[in-house]
């Protein structure tokens, strides 16, 4: 990877809990950060409870940074004004920080849900409108805005992941298209740190899933090459769901249940 101080939000996280272990033995420093306490840190790396909405917080946890691999805010849907608090103001207190700071790069976790009201029988690819599902969409789609402004107007760079369904393992028919598994989550980042120039690039986190409604063409310079596929539990995922409601959004929507 290109950079060797690194801080990593949400880490108390399920998926900032996988980052963590996997980073650490990459890099020279490691800030792993989190509202939620946090435990076991390794030799480099150093564990900090706070909160990013705090602008003064976030200007102390970006100190001597190179790069911030953000997934920390609210995971799952909520009232606006909590969403805004945490997703939005939390989230751009962290970018100003950062760009006072000279952090040189982000990769930041946006979602499907920034894209959620597509249909699934849509192909679409980086470059499509956003069509937010839900108030946490439209704190993801905010982010993705807000990193293409700091990327015009102050150089600071970002990889938008629109992470699908990052889970253990697949369980619904949609996640047939939308999963990604840990490791692949991971290739993600560490590609997105590894790359000389990303400028603003969005691209869809996704495993190797033989049926998707994704096309990821327009970020292939990112070099994403996805191992894992969730194929393997197909036949398992259609016994348990042999007669699918064609019409309900589950099964109609990018963003599923997140759209009703």
């Amino acid at each position: 990877m290109l950079y060797d101080r690194i801080l990593l939000t949400g880490a108390a996280g399920l998926l900032g809990t996988e980052l963590r272990k996997r980073l650490a033995p990459k890099v020279k420093f490691l800030r792993s950060t989190d509202i939620a306490a946090m435990s076991d840190a390794a030799p480099n790396e150093e564990l900090v409870t706070a909160d990013l909405g705090d602008l003064a917080a976030a200007e102390a946890l970006v100190k001597d940074i190179d790069a911030i691999v953000h997934f920390g805010g609210l995971s799952k849907d909520a009232d606006f004004a909590s969403i805004c608090r945490v997703n939005i103001v939390g989230f751009q207190s962290l970018y100003e920080a950062a760009r006072l700071a000279g952090v040189k790069r982000v990769v930041f976790s946006s979602s499907v849900h920034a894209i959620g009201f597509y249909d699934q029988m849509q192909i679409i690819g980086t470059d499509v409108p956003a069509r937010p599902d839900s108030n946490y969409g439209v704190a993801k789609a905010f982010g993705e805005n807000l990193a293409q402004l700091y990327w015009d107007k102050h150089g600071l760079e970002t990889v938008s992941v629109r992470i699908g369904s990052c889970e253990p393992k697949p369980s619904t028919r949609r996640h047939l298209l939308t999963w990604l598994s840990f490791e692949d989550m991971w290739q993600l980042v560490e590609r997105s740190l590894s790359v000389p120039r990303v400028g603003h690039t969005i691209i869809y986190g996704a495993s190797n899933n033989s049926a998707t409604f994704w096309d990821n063409r327009l970020a292939s310079h990112i070099g994403y090459r996805p191992k894992d596929s969730a194929d393997a539990w197909q036949a398992e995922i259609h016994t348990a769901d042999p007669h699918p409601g064609r019409e309900d959004i589950v099964n109609r929507l990018q963003g599923g249940i997140f759209a009703k």
